[in-house]
This record gives structure tokens, sequence and C-alpha cells, in this order.
């Protein structure tokens, strides 16, 4: 299974949705791209809808990295929200749970960036 994803606006946040399976790095070449754009374009704040996420492993786990590290590094800050109990739990083994902020929901994920 690919990774697929839509990226979207709402309220000057950007919000993103995964699907399918994240498990090379590769796989996010594209959707890396587009966040550098909207970096540059001042639009560092942005929510990750994970509910449609299958999988996951380690390599996964660094595209996420590097989104939150680009969005903090520009000013913002991600959020990631509809976590699966697979994805959940691979955060809370690797202790990254404690390095993301996590959501219930959209709405709580968007109050949650102000």
């Amino acid at each position: 299974m690919v990774l697929e994803y839509t990226l979207t606006e709402e309220n000057n946040i950007q919000v993103l949705v995964l699907s399918g399976e994240l498990i090379d790095k590769h796989q996010a070449n594209d959707l890396m791209t587009r966040m550098e754009e909207l970096l540059e374009q001042g639009k560092p704040k942005l929510i990750i809808d994970l509910s449609d996420l299958k999988y996951m492993n380690s390599s996964g786990l660094n595209v996420l990295i590097q989104l939150l590290t680009k969005t903090r590094n520009n000013g913002g800050e991600s959020v990631i929200y509809n976590l699966s109990k697979k994805v959940n739990d691979l955060l809370v083994i690797t202790k990254l749970n404690t390095l993301f902020k996590v959501a219930d929901s959209k709405e709580a994920a968007i109050k949650m960036l102000g």
C-alpha cells in the first residue's frame, strides 16, 4: 500500500491528512517539498490527521519528526490527531509522545495552535 496525502488550509492552519502506509522517507518527498513552499510563505502551523494511516515504521516516524522540526524552526507548531492504537503505541514505545503535541480531534488540534 502506498502513502497518500491531502493538504488543505483552514484558518491559516495547514491540515494534512495521511492515509495508507508510511514506511519509506522517499514516499514523502512531494509532501516535504510542498511543506517547504508553505513555510516559505509564512505558514508554519500544521495539524496532521493520522486516522487513515494503517502502518508506520521508524522511517515514517522520521518524516513526522522532520515536519515537526520544520514547523518549529519557522516559528510554528505541529499537532497530530486521530491516532490509531498501533501508531499511538509506537509513539509511546519510542517516547516520541513527549515530543509531539497530540490531540483527540481536529477541533482540539486547531485549538492547541491557538
